[in-house]
């Protein structure tokens, strides 16, 4: 969990002094480890849960401080976005019936946060990207207040200096997002699995844990969705490197690395040369307050807890991160695994904790070289590609050899895990449960991921995507209550509700966003033309900066046509001579009733959608008529943004 008690602003002075602490923190960390300090022989597992906050609907529900004051309890705390929630799992050692106690605390954890939302009318959901999102929902005022929020989006800011965060994602179809502040990461909610190494087996343990990122991958892809686009299996992968990159344009240039990276290359040594990396890579983003000189701990007897180095390491956000810890008295390294994203169940995420610690252990004992066997840049890409493909994807393996997702799986990955669970006494039966879990779900072909899109596929079909959505976000979340895993269920089927309004609040969740626009030098043939072969009567017309100057109607077409009595001279005359300009707009976020008011009072049949001035989408008269449609099966409510009080 991210520390709190962070320093919002670091003037050159203070940033000098935190420097400090952190070099310093790295020359105790290297003596300790030198001394032998370390725990070693020891293996211990644990894990980070993240949550998202739903109402009846599925959408996001900002209520996690209320949720925590109810809950009262350590474990849990907050995230960047007021709709996430995080619960830490206790640290068990990894033996036995480890695998089976940790599902257990997480249902048993996931139920409390459950029953706490209920209270608020909400509940809570696993999932790596909520499908139901929308670019409303992630403005700073849904940034939970915590000074480490508020920092963090203030140093990323700083770094970056005026630009947007960007980010450009393309799937089945294609995302291209501009935003103003660093909420976009709050749309990214991940299941973090820790293993603890001794630390003279932690570089050959981390390099194997760099190996298998891309089967792990492949198999817990569960992210598909974002803002109603279709992207990659697992879009928290680029969507969590660019809303969090402090790189701005010319450093691209650049061969640099972002603060979200599968790395630069293999690890020769120990744990050592990744934090120096990311302290000669990194600036500092946040401060602390509270400083502790790590030798005079040392001297006295002590182990330094090394704040301003985890402090640095917490805002470096490697696929698989060093960490540093103290348990009982004694300093640890851990690797804790940033890649699964959460859910589907309990059960899945179990079973993907197995397979990786399974692997880890396994590939330890049979390969003693990694970097002789695979190329780094093969174990980067394969990370990427796997992203994009989930189970479709194709790896470049040990040797070279060229393997598909699917078949390094189940023919060598799965049985290479079960050694290495079998080698430190994971029961028999629990072994057999979350590694049967993975071999099914890899055989069937249906990670989360796959879920989803073949349920929106079939869905969408019938009904506007924000229902759809929703529904595929209600039935995840009733299956997760059911803890059974993923590749048993069925794809999600059309449902109603009595709150059916609420798919239609704002204008975001219905406008048309797939437009035909036209240049304000076009002729106006074109325009005719356009409306006849798209059946359109709402032709949006912007400049060559893209920028909405005028907009086009059937109507107004229509009353122009004697004018083709003076030949077709008119036809090819500009459309602007002939559009409507100064176009009343409104912004995504828009109330139903507010567009309606607005369309009324100014005789509009349609009105345009902007985005920090760009063109997002258009709302007709006929949008509205089927909304009235929903109205008239269900007399006894309002229409949307509308109640008893509002004016008539």
């Amino acid at each position: 969990m991210g520390r709190q008690g962070v320093s919002t602003e670091l003037r050159p002075r203070q940033l000098r002094l935190f420097e400090n602490n952190l070099l310093q923190d790295v020359r105790a960390l290297e003596y300790m480890q030198k001394k032998g300090m370390f725990e070693s022989g020891v293996s211990r597992i644990g894990a980070e849960q993240e949550l998202v906050i739903i109402d009846k609907l599925g959408r996001p529900a900002p209520f996690n401080l209320d949720i925590l004051d109810n809950l009262n309890d350590h474990r849990f705390t907050t995230e960047l976005g007021v709709f996430n929630l995080e619960f830490n799992l206790d640290p068990l050692p990894f033996r036995g019936r480890s695998l089976r106690v940790l599902e257990k605390q997480m249902l048993l954890l996931t139920k409390q946060a459950a029953a706490a939302a209920a209270k608020f009318d909400a509940d809570v959901i696993l999932i790596g990207i909520l499908p139901t999102l929308l670019k409303s929902d992630l403005t700073l005022e849904n940034l939970t207040p915590r000074p480490r929020y508020m920092a963090l989006n203030e140093a990323i800011s700083r770094l970056r200096g005026s630009q947007y965060f960007e980010s450009n994602v393309q799937g089945i179809d294609e995302l291209y997002i501009k935003h103003d502040n660093v909420m976009l990461e709050a749309a990214n909610t991940s299941f973090q699995v820790h293993f603890q190494v001794s630390p003279e087996d932690f570089a050959h343990f981390y390099n194997i844990a760099q190996v298998v990122t891309g089967p792990m991958i492949s198999t817990a892809a569960n992210s598909p969705i974002f803002l109603g686009k279709r992207l990659w299996q697992e879009t928290r992968i680029a969507l969590f490197q660019q809303s969090i990159d402090t790189r701005s344009h010319p450093l691209y240039q650049r061969h640099g690395m972002a603060r979200v990276s599968f790395g630069t290359d293999w690890v020769k040594e120990s744990a050592l040369e990744l934090f120096k990396e990311d302290i000669t890579r990194f600036r500092v983003m946040i401060g602390i307050d509270d400083h502790e000189d790590a030798f005079e701990v040392l001297k006295n007897g002590g182990i330094p807890k090394l704040k301003a180095l985890q402090t640095h390491n917490s805002t470096v956000y490697r696929w698989n991160r060093p960490c540093y810890g103290i348990t009982d008295g004694k300093p640890h390294y851990r690797i804790e695994n940033r890649i699964f994203p959460s859910g589907p169940t309990p059960v899945d995420e179990v079973a993907n904790a197995a397979f990786w610690l399974g692997l880890i252990k396994g590939m330890a004992a049979t390969y003693t070289d990694i970097p002789a066997n695979l190329s780094f840049d093969d174990a980067k890409g394969n990370l990427i590609v796997a992203a994009r493909e989930g189970l479709g994807a194709q790896f470049t393996w040990f040797k070279g050899k060229k393997i598909p997702a699917k078949n390094l799986i189940l023919d060598e990955l799965l049985p290479l895990a079960q050694s290495g669970l079998e080698s430190v006494d994971i029961a028999k039966n629990d072994i057999s449960r979350y590694l049967g879990v993975i071999k099914d779900r890899v055989e069937h072909n249906q990670t989360g991921a796959d879920w989803m899109l073949n349920s929106f596929t079939k869905l969408k079909e019938s009904e506007n995507i924000d229902k759809c959505l929703s529904v595929i976000t209600l039935e995840i979340a009733k299956n997760q209550k059911e803890n059974h895993p993923v590749h048993t269920w069925k794809p999600a089927k059309m449902s109603y509700t009595k709150d059916w309004r609420l798919y239609f609040d704002r204008v975001e969740q219905y406008m048309v966003t797939d437009l035909f626009t036209v240049n304000e030098d076009d002729s106006i043939e074109l325009v005719v033309n356009l409306m006849e072969w798209r059946n359109i009567h709402h032709v949006p017309v912007e400049n060559n900066n893209h920028e909405l100057v005028g907009m086009l109607s059937f109507r107004t077409v229509f009353r122009l046509l004697d004018k083709l009595k003076e030949g077709r001279s008119f036809l090819n005359k500009p459309v602007k001579t002939i559009m409507v300009k100064n176009v009343r707009a409104v912004a995504p976020e828009t109330t139903t009733l507010e567009a309606v008011t607005l369309m009324r009072e100014n005789d509009m049949s349609c009105v345009p959608v902007l985005n920090n001035n760009l063109l997002v989408g258009l709302v007709t008269e006929h949008d509205f008529l089927e909304i009235s449609a929903h109205f008239l099966q269900s007399p006894s409510q309002d229409l949307p943004g509308i109640n008893k009080s509002a004016p008539k």
